[in-house]
């Protein structure tokens, strides 16, 4: 029938749109423009995700992230076929080094989606966003110790607010809140191993999940349950598959958008996703927030006040600041 090629190209054509493949002459709008809606949507995404998540709190950490990974990679097949990736995708196991980072890369957001997912469905979403608040300045330490940045004074005073902050979480809870330090070092590394590889975000994006296929089918197989079966319920395994739209949307968003953006209006912006995560946490999943967390965030949100205060002038004082 003539109607079902013409349904698929469409279809295709506004899944390319919306993962950002679309040109500005497409759209037609400004290039800082497209930037602002990229990045203010993925991380609109990233603060509202607990909702999503909490639909799927009947299925075990594990499995989400198998279905989550599964779905994912089938879903980068029409994108890369649209952008005609595969040659340069080709090129990434031309290189042992590139590979080599990639594989690292795939490791370390693998165990960042794990734990993120485990957080929100065992009742820690206020950790998760403290986690994410602290992200930024993860990566000034990890520029410093890696990049061999300097770190300039009020950077300085941002860190030792931040650290103290969580010293002050951790002896009045008589423990380390590994969630929030967890996470933003898994994916402040991850940044950092994908800062040094020369791939578009949908090339890297589809050889981490594809790296990591084989294992997640091989986990869904052993389950003794299909894959993919109304019998479970149609919401349900909607919701399954849709992970992978949550997965590789916002991701490829955040890269198009940052790339047509300063980095201190990407730097303001990224706290849109655990603002969201902690009012969602508080104010929907009545989650416990006690004097010794306000403290902790109190302290960490003067820091990123400093710190967003100390980029922005930097930016200015930048003689190629636009």
């Amino acid at each position: 029938m003539p109607w079902r090629p013409a349904f698929r190209i469409r279809g295709i054509k506004i899944l390319t749109k919306l993962s950002g493949l679309a040109s500005q002459g497409e759209s037609g709008l400004s290039e800082t423009t497209v930037g602002y809606l990229y990045t203010t949507g993925c991380f609109l995404v990233w603060g509202l995700s607990p909702l999503f998540w909490k639909l799927l709190s009947n299925v075990p950490a594990g499995e989400l992230l198998a279905h989550r990974i599964l779905w994912c990679s089938v879903m980068m097949v029409p994108l890369m076929a649209w952008r005609r990736s595969w040659s340069k995708f080709r090129q990434l196991f031309k290189s042992g080094r590139t590979l080599g980072l990639l594989v690292l890369s795939t490791v370390l957001i693998g165990i960042n989606w794990f734990l993120y997912i485990s957080a929100v469905n065992s009742g820690h979403i206020v950790d998760a966003s403290l986690g994410y608040f602290i992200n930024p300045l993860f990566n000034v330490l990890l520029g410093i110790l890696f990049l061999g940045e300097r770190l300039r004074r009020w950077q300085g005073v941002s860190v030792a607010l931040a650290a103290f902050g969580v010293l002050l979480l951790t002896v009045s809870l008589g423990s380390l809140p590994w969630i929030a330090l967890a996470l933003p070092a898994s994916f402040g590394f991850y940044g950092l191993v994908r800062k040094s590889v020369a791939a578009s975000p949908e090339e890297g994006l589809t050889l981490e999940v594809w790296l990591l296929f084989p294992f997640v089918l091989a986990y869904l197989l052993s389950l003794d349950k299909p894959i993919f079966s109304l019998e479970q319920g149609a919401v349900q395994q909607g919701l399954l598959v849709a992970t992978g739209l949550i997965t590789a949307l916002p991701l490829i968003w955040f890269t198009h958008g940052a790339r047509r953006l300063p980095l201190s209006t990407v730097g303001v912006l990224q706290y849109l996703a655990p603002t969201g995560q902690f009012l969602l946490g508080v104010f929907v999943f009545d989650e416990a927030f006690s004097l010794p967390h306000l403290a902790a965030f109190s302290c960490i949100w003067l820091a990123l006040i400093v710190f967003t205060v100390d980029a922005r002038r930097a930016v200015r004082r930048s003689p190629a600041a636009p």
